[in-house]
């Protein structure tokens, strides 16, 4: 089978099954968020009182389900008012405080993990580790500077690192739900819901039930799933190798379907117990773009218009053929003299599937939040790992996390109305909200997070004497080497703050700096626009809608579709650009 033909089966495959599932798990998602304050309409009740079936009421042709059993049992044990709504500061608070609980739990859990059960010999993780991982993991990030089969336990993995691959993901979505709920309410207290409701559902309904499913695909394909230390085994030199075993398909089905990224084997996605087929590959990159493509039709069904939902949808598309394109072409040509020897750049390479399987693997890995990978992305050519670098600099809408992407291109759309209206003149409207000081402020703020995060991290760390030992590829300044260098620093704030995880293996980032610079970029880059996005939902809640007129800009359509995605590429191109030509651009020029 050629390459081209692989690429073209594996794409087809991949699109194919998200065009089956986007109608119905859209839907589904919207009705599991669906609340009475939501529509505006009463019917009568079509569930009895305390009845276990999910359907309760319908209410303006929005169906609203009743909560589950063991959904009523947390929320009495946790002391939650379902029925109560929370303004955003509310929201945000509580969204913030559980977040730091969580952090707090998992750095504990990880320094006393020696004296607990399932430690398999290993020792507590030193607090520098410690305190990046639990910010890597609870800001669904999932940045690695540590070997997992030498440093997490089967008890730290299990409850610490999988408990929060599905909570970061649940409060992604519920931020991007509550952030719909700001365009659907009108003129209300400046309610967007409730957070704790929001998280259970997200949790229980949707990332648990389509976790299991994948879960057993992968069973089936090989994929381990075991609580033993590891066996030995003889390598081809005779000599006796230790191979680690852990619970992976548990973890490795909510690793992609949460958007999350981290590991529990240091290879990733790479390693043949987490990876084992050509067809657990193509399920975990289907895994990985399956909630945030199916947030559009959620966004459409919510707001009432599903067009809304196909544009931003559109927006998401184009921007990953673009980018796959671009990676595609750069790492299936044979370039410079060890390629040209070899016939190919398979180096670094996942030979079980091909330069097609690794470069869709990498688009889809860096275009969302993920940061799982089944290749050495360090060892892509120079275009090759600028494309996916500038995947992660676009902001990550294409299409995104979980939640993330979607909000991240509601503020970008935001943005795109506000130039479209001081184009032509009128006041710029999005959804029946119109677009005005506050909101828009919010919107750019919320956009600038990243940015500054990047090139800060990136321009101190490059100064500073004490960290270019720590970049495996550099050389002597304006030597290729010394390039790639900077490439490796740009790529790890980018990642970093953009909660991505995926990083240029040649960077060494176990030094005090790193942890600790990266570690607040994690932190910063995922809460900052979160408090920004929520306090846009709650302004946008308390505001009227305007009914559309002759001088109103559509939201749907081409134009708007190129709206955005011009915006998109002129935020990332201005920004990044000087940035981009001092690493990636500059390193395939030479």
């Amino acid at each position: 089978m050629t390459a081209a033909l692989a690429a073209s089966l594996q794409i087809l495959v991949v699109v194919v099954v998200l065009a089956i599932a986007y109608v119905p798990l859209g839907d589904y998602m919207a009705k599991v968020f669906a609340t009475e304050h939501d529509v505006d309409t009463t019917a009568e009740s079509l569930g009895a009182a305390g009845s276990t079936a999910t359907l309760q009421r319908t209410r303006g042709g929005t169906t609203v389900w009743a909560d589950l059993r063991i959904e009523r049992l947390i929320y009495r044990l946790c002391r939650i008012d379902p029925r109560s709504q929370q303004t955003w500061v509310g929201y945000a608070l509580s969204l913030l405080g559980f977040s730091a609980a969580s952090v707090l739990f998992l750095y504990v859990l990880q320094r006393v993990q020696g004296v607990l059960p399932l430690n398999g010999g290993l020792s507590g993780v030193s607090p520098s580790v410690a305190f990046n991982t639990a910010i890597s993991f609870v800001s669904n990030t999932n940045w690695q500077s540590y070997t997992p089969e030498t440093t997490m336990s089967n008890l730290t993995q299990p409850l610490g690192l999988a408990v929060q691959n599905f909570v970061s993901a649940a409060v992604g979505l519920a931020v991007a739900i509550a952030v719909v709920r700001g365009f659907v309410r009108v003129r209300t207290g400046g309610e967007i819901g409730n957070f704790w409701v929001d998280l259970v559902r997200g949790i229980l309904r949707i990332l648990l039930p389509l976790s299991f499913v994948i879960a057993l695909i992968l069973l089936t394909q090989g994929v381990i799933q075991s609580f033993s230390t590891g066996f030995a085994s003889t390598g081809l030199d005779g000599s006796s190798v230790s191979n680690a075993l852990a619970p992976v398909a548990s973890q490795e089905a909510i690793k992609e379907l949460g958007t999350n990224g981290g590991g529990i084997l240091g290879a990733n996605s790479a390693h043949p117990f987490e990876n084992p087929t050509p067809l657990t590959n193509v399920v975990q990159i289907i895994s990985i773009l399956l909630i945030p493509v199916a947030l559009t039709r959620t966004f459409g069904t919510m707001v009432g218009d599903r067009r809304q939902g196909l544009t931003l949808l559109a927006v998401m598309a184009a921007l990953f053929a673009a980018l796959l394109t671009v990676t595609a072409v750069a790492e299936s040509g044979a370039r410079g003299v060890a390629a040209q020897a070899a016939g190919s750049m398979m180096e670094g390479k996942e030979v079980r599937f091909g330069i097609p399987g690794s470069t869709l693997f990498a688009v889809a890995t860096t275009g969302t939040s993920t940061g799982a990978v089944n290749s050495a992305h360090d060892s892509m050519s120079p275009l090759g790992g600028g494309a996916v670098l500038l995947n992660m600099l676009f902001g990550e809408i294409a299409p995104g996390g979980v939640g993330t992407g979607l909000y991240g291109l509601l503020v970008l759309a935001i943005i795109a109305v506000f130039v479209g209206g001081l184009l032509v003149g009128r006041t710029p409207e999005y959804l029946g909200k119109k677009i005005g000081q506050r909101q828009i402020t919010l919107a750019a703020l919320s956009v600038l997070v990243m940015p500054a995060l990047v090139l800060i991290g990136t321009s101190i760390t490059v100064i500073l004497s004490s960290t270019t030992g720590f970049q495996g590829n550099s050389g002597d300044p304006g030597t290729p080497g010394s390039i790639h260098g900077f490439t490796e620093v740009l790529y790890a704030y980018a990642s970093a703050s953009n909660n991505n995880g995926s990083a240029f293996g040649g960077l060494t980032v176990t030094s005090d700096w790193f942890q600790t610079s990266l570690g607040i970029a994690m932190l910063l880059g995922r809460f900052l626009p979160i408090i920004f996005v929520l306090a846009l939902a709650g302004s946008l809640a308390t505001s009227k809608r305007t009914a559309p007129n002759p001088g109103t800009l559509p939201t749907t359509g081409p134009l708007f579709t190129g709206l955005v995605l011009g915006t998109s590429v002129l935020v990332a191109a201005l920004t990044f650009f000087p940035a981009l030509a001092l690493g990636p651009i500059a390193e395939a020029l030479q």
